[in-house]
């Protein structure tokens, strides 16, 4: 097959650029350390501290970090290989979601979009929720709803300054996620081999007594769905590529910064998720009365975390309120990345006329204001938990996010794979025309897509036996509006697949290639290096190290 690069067609750019000016346009203010943890801790809410010790009693310690570490690696690392190629040639500010109407279908692109809205927005009720349910840990007479406004009114400010105030506000509160996974790491490590007020030097004691239990039913395939069970509780938890994919279009440097992040996503996979839930299964007993304790009687914030209850067995005493208290800003960490992540979706579904046009409008700082609204506005069904219990609502809520995100990330490596087809139908070279390519495509794309197909069609498999009919609908709801969105969307349109040989790879480059040139060819990324050289060896190393 003859290879070939293709011409740009200059007028695509300028097109874009004439629509957007009535309205104003998001602005590339998020530098690299802010997209380096937006990609780490991003999703990082309270899952891994507190709702991890469900799975670690009903699975066992070994299923827990299998789970986690097959669905990373054969799952989430592949989707964030499969982003970045795209997102690293095409950086565009109509995000996955335009790129997904450009070779797959625009159906296809609707439907994806919307339901990476809802389960965006969902995903900030579990974590306004999950708030509501920690603060309750010091105060139970105040309402929920207090806390929920408490952390509403937060995130919204954050998300209506200019994008770099948002980056700035995301990259301190993840920074203490990340901290407080690193101090809790070394915390069971110094306490395992001796270092606590009982010296006691226990090892893998808790590794002992079994490491995969039998969870639905017997024998070899209850220790299976034990280890299954896990896999969705860590496609809930564990970060997927949707944030640094929708800030394509507001990072510096793209081309640079992005495969930057992708390509060290398996590092931290291991080094965050595998290793932390390797540490919270030693140094806690996952038959312990007093998890199990809390468990049943759905007790609130750091009570019923695996960590600190490990961590009062040892005799160690004074962190509960300061773990809480981390916890309860991971939570808002979250809450607060989801509001960005929710709201960019919009914009990116109403500048393919997906949306109403209105949502176009940004402010002079670049931050698509009726998006930001709109979104928050949805978030007030939160408030259920005033007359609820918030544990059960934060689990609700969680149901209806997991299916949501695992169905948006598959349909992002789907699109990778008609990409892929694209680029080979229309005798395109990756390597020589990519700024950078994936290893292992397709390949990777193809064992993400079925490992992502099987999550979303079995997660909530535990709803039919017994029947559950509120389990039913928030386990499966993603895939009926998924199904409804295409349905409408091409029916109404009347749209077709992208023909492989005719799918657009080309708009939008001509303004990208001009602003990565702004920061390569002597403008910014001259200053830039300049700068550096100005910087005392310390201050070096930290702007450099992101």
């Amino acid at each position: 097959m003859e290879k070939k690069t293709p011409s740009v067609d200059d007028s695509h750019v300028g097109a874009d650029e004439g629509t957007m000016s009535p309205y104003g346009q998001t602005k590339r203010g998020l530098a690299p350390r802010h997209v380096q943890l937006m990609a780490i801790g991003g999703s990082i809410g309270t899952g891994l501290f507190v709702g991890i010790g469900q799975y670690l009693k009903d699975s066992g310690p070994l299923s827990v970090v299998l789970g986690y570490l097959l669905y990373g690696v054969m799952f989430i690392w592949p989707c964030y290989l499969c982003v970045g190629e795209m997102c690293a040639y095409l950086p565009i500010r109509g995000s996955i979601f335009e790129l997904a109407g450009r070779y797959v279908d625009p159906a296809f692109a609707f439907a994806m979009g919307w339901v990476y809205f809802y389960a965006g927005v969902m995903l900030v009720c579990v974590e306004y929720s999950a708030v509501a349910t920690i603060m309750s840990y010091w105060n139970i007479d105040v309402s929920p709803a207090v806390w929920i406004v408490m952390a509403m009114v937060v995130c919204i400010i954050l998300n209506v300054v200019a994008v770099e105030w948002y980056g700035e506000s995301e990259f301190i509160m993840a920074s203490t996620k990340v901290l407080l996974i690193i101090g809790l790491v070394l915390l069971t490590f110094i306490t395992m081999v001796g270092g606590n007020p009982k010296r006691d030097k226990y090892g893998f004691r808790h590794w002992t007594d079994g490491v995969m239990y039998e969870f639905y039913t017997d024998g070899d395939t209850g220790r299976f769905l034990g280890l299954f069970n896990v896999i969705t509780y860590a496609a809930f938890s564990l970060a997927g590529p949707d944030l640094p994919a929708l800030a394509a279009g507001e990072i510096q440097n793209p081309r640079h910064t992005i495969p930057r992040v992708v390509k060290m996503i398996f590092w931290r996979i291991v080094g965050f998720y595998v290793i932390g839930v390797l540490a919270v299964s030693i140094i806690c007993d996952s038959h312990d009365p007093r998890l199990i304790n809390a468990l049943e009687n759905g007790d609130a914030g750091s009570a019923a975390s695996p960590w600190v209850i490990g961590i009062e067995n040892l005799g160690i005493t004074g962190l509960p309120d300061l773990i809480n208290a981390l916890i309860l800003l991971s939570g808002w960490s979250c809450g607060n990345a989801y509001v960005y992540g929710s709201s960019r979706t919009l914009y990116s579904l109403a500048k393919d006329g997906q949306a109403p046009r209105f949502l176009l409008k940004c402010t002079k700082s670049g931050v698509p204001i009726y998006c930001v609204l709109v979104v928050s506005l949805i978030t007030c069904v939160t408030f259920m938990v005033a007359d609820n219990s918030s544990v059960s609502v934060f689990y609700w809520f969680i149901d209806l996010t997991t299916c949501g995100l695992v169905l948006t990330y598959t349909c992002m490596v789907v699109v990778f794979l008609f990409w892929y087809r694209a680029l080979r139908a229309q005798g395109i070279d990756r390597k020589a025309y990519l700024p950078w390519t994936a290893p292992l495509m397709p390949y990777w794309a193809i064992l993400a897509t079925i490992v992502g197909s099987i999550v979303t069609i079995f997660n909530g498999f535990t709803v039919f036996s017994p029947w559950s009919t509120q389990g039913f609908i928030t386990s499966y709801f993603a895939i009926g509006f998924f199904a409804v969105m295409f349905v409408f969307w091409k029916v109404y349109h009347k749209t077709s697949f992208v023909d492989p040989a005719k799918a657009d790879i080309i708009s939008g480059k001509a303004e990208i290639d001009a602003e990565c040139r702004i920061w390569e060819d002597g403008g910014l990324g001259e200053r830039r290096r300049a700068e550096l050289a100005q910087m005392n060896w310390v201050r070096r190393w930290w702007e450099k190290m992101w």
